[in-house]
């Protein structure tokens, strides 16, 4: 497909494409499918108001929600899911909507109505990525809209009030973190090396919980004890969204650049030996661990 489609979505932030849920899934998906997907940053605009992000514009057609976009590229030919079996497409719906009845909630409470998250990060992030005077509206929207989303579908009796939901909700999502770190296991995806729709979902959902610099997580917390999760995020990001990734030298040339590349890393490893040992003897609370190692020839010790 020559002509490249636009999806508009939330902006990036905290090494991630999208900070928004559904935007990361399609972009992910758009990915692995091979789709020509230009991303457009919209944040929010008068014609955004009704939270429609993301919303994918080709050929005079406007698709938006996950799922439909899904379906909108399979139809184009761009299908992730194609050698999945049937069993394993099954699978996949099961926990599609095992992420959106256990994880979401949690997710949606984290971020929008969790009073510190709300106040350090949520809140300020898209009020700064709304024009005026659409600062001072969306972020209470959209939080009040996550409230009343997690009580209509986890607010039944006995859980009535927020503070009852919230236990639950945590408890859930957890227990959902874990299904899903012990059907991932060892592989790099969820259907072995080729990545699909479900791997698309459960990045959406849980990149921002890996890389958002929460005040207050406690599920997040708990995502870190399950490495897996952690580098399944890391792998798609490495993978399909990192910029200008390294091109592989010309076959002539191969075993040239390798025995260049080899010494390099030796040199650069004696060098770093020579320049931590010469920092832990000039150590101050000034220098910091994870600064760059190069240091001036004028500079003098503390």
């Amino acid at each position: 497909m020559a002509t490249p489609m636009e999806l508009r979505c939330w902006g990036g932030d905290w090494d991630l494409p999208s900070v928004h849920f559904e935007s990361l899934i399609v972009l992910a998906y758009g990915k692995f499918a091979g789709a020509k997907i230009s991303a457009k940053p919209i944040d929010w605009t008068w014609m955004t108001i009704t939270a429609t992000v993301p919303e994918l514009h080709f050929d005079g057609c406007t698709v938006i929600e996950p799922m439909k976009i899904l379906n909108f590229l399979r139809k184009q030919g761009l299908n992730a899911d194609y050698e999945l079996t049937a069993k394993q497409g099954a699978d996949t719906m099961a926990y599609i909507a095992l992420l959106e009845e256990k994880l979401r909630p949690a997710l949606l409470h984290t971020f929008w109505v969790d009073a510190e998250n709300y106040a350090n990060l949520t809140r300020p992030w898209f009020a700064s990525h709304s024009p005026f005077p659409l600062n001072f509206f969306v972020p209470g929207r959209q939080a009040s809209l996550a409230l009343s989303r997690i009580m209509l579908t986890k607010g039944e009796s006995p859980y009535c009030t927020i503070t009852e939901v919230e236990g639950k909700i945590y408890s859930e999502a957890k227990e959902c973190l874990n299904l899903l770190s012990h059907r991932l296991g060892t592989s790099q995806y969820f259907f072995g090396s080729t990545p699909t729709s479900l791997d698309a979902f459960v990045f959406g959902y849980i990149a921002p919980l890996h890389k958002a610099p929460l005040s207050s997580g406690q599920l997040q917390q708990h995502l870190k004890q399950l490495s897996n999760l952690c580098q399944f995020c890391n792998t798609i990001l490495k993978n399909f969204f990192t910029e200008n990734p390294p091109e592989s030298p010309p076959a002539i040339q191969e075993p040239v650049d390798a025995n260049l590349q080899k010494l390099t890393q030796l040199v650069n490893k004696e060098s770093n030996l020579i320049e931590k040992m010469d920092d832990n003897l000039r150590s101050s609370p000034q220098h910091r661990p994870h600064r760059p190692q190069t240091r001036s020839k004028n500079s003098t010790p503390s």
